[in-house]
């Protein structure tokens, strides 16, 4: 019979890459995660794991074993939510990941929404990029997220975490003053908007997040590469820097009430999607569906325009 829980290991060796990485993520040594990988391949009775270099990488049969690890794990996500949905009543901790602009602008409101409806619920928040949300999920660290992709930077298929749409919206180019090759022409493309602001400094969120790599993606389908000059995650901050000529920055739509009257801003052809992601399997689970409803009536009550249906 094989081990549940060393299929788990063997499937965030699959995503994590190193052994150490998985040591790390889940709180053992590494000859420990080595160990448990050992009896798997005895208790499978093919090779599941071969060297190369000093790397550990899945054989073909290692691979098609994770594939059935995802369904397994998924199947007793789906066990302990329909199990929870037999209690009454809604309790505990729920721990919820959140990106930066997500805090102020949408999980104040969804909070208050789950106060009200299911005060014993214990929701506790931790800010997260995007891009290591499916790490913390599988992990535990996390139950439920706010996720966002972009334009240019679609999210990466992965089997162990399911979505629901929260919202869509556009990104502004943030400026102050005139851009250093003139006038902004009048057209619509990115090419047209952000050329004028090529030779400009660009301030951008830190690298190895999604909205970094947006911004240079989207400079150079414009025709340029960005000349980084500082690099923050919090969206308010790049428009005051904007705001004292500090250099040109993207930003979503959610956020623009807060600019500073010195800052231009121009709507670009370039969106953002805001999601609820959680564990494969969990999203019947009471306490996820509780946060997605109240993550949706919290987007619903800025009466921005940019909520999404249900679906």
């Amino acid at each position: 019979m094989l081990d549940v829980r060393r299929l788990q290991l063997l499937r965030e060796l699959d995503r994590r890459g190193t052994i150490a990485a998985v040591a790390e993520s889940q709180s053992f040594t590494a000859s420990a995660v080595s160990q448990q990988l050992s009896v798997l391949e005895r208790e499978a009775g093919v090779p599941l794991l071969e060297r190369s270099g000093r790397r550990v990488v899945l054989t073909p049969a290692g691979r098609i074993l994770v594939t059935h690890a995802d369904a397994v794990l998924e199947r007793l996500e789906l066990a302990v939510s329909e199990l929870a949905g037999a209690r009454e009543g809604l309790g505990g901790p729920l721990l919820i990941g959140t990106f930066p602009s997500g805090g102020p602008a949408i999980v104040p409101a969804a909070l208050a929404e789950l106060a009200l409806r299911h005060p014993e619920l214990e929701p506790m928040v931790q800010e997260i990029d995007s891009a290591r949300v499916s790490d913390g999920l599988r992990a535990g660290e996390l139950d439920v997220a706010l996720v966002h992709d972009y334009d240019f930077v679609p999210a990466s298929p992965d089997t162990t975490v399911d979505q629901v749409p929260l919202l869509e919206e556009p990104m502004y180019l943030a400026t102050g003053g005139a851009p250093p090759t003139g006038p902004v022409a009048g057209g619509d493309t990115l090419a047209e908007l952000l050329g004028p602001w090529a030779a400009s400094p660009w301030i951008t969120a830190r690298d190895g997040t999604t909205g970094h790599a947006m911004a240079v993606r989207a400079c150079q389908a414009a025709g340029f590469q960005p000349r980084i000059r500082h690099q923050v995650n919090d969206f308010r901050t790049v428009l005051a820097l904007a705001a004292i000529g500090q250099g040109a920055g993207f930003v979503p739509e959610m956020v623009i009430a807060h600019a500073p009257e010195e800052v231009a801003l121009t709507r670009l052809p370039l969106f953002r999607r805001s999601k609820v992601a959680f564990r494969a399997g969990s999203g019947t689970h009471p306490a996820i569906a509780a946060f997605v409803a109240a993550a949706r009536t919290a987007v619903g009550a800025t009466g921005c325009g940019w909520a999404t249906g249900p679906g």
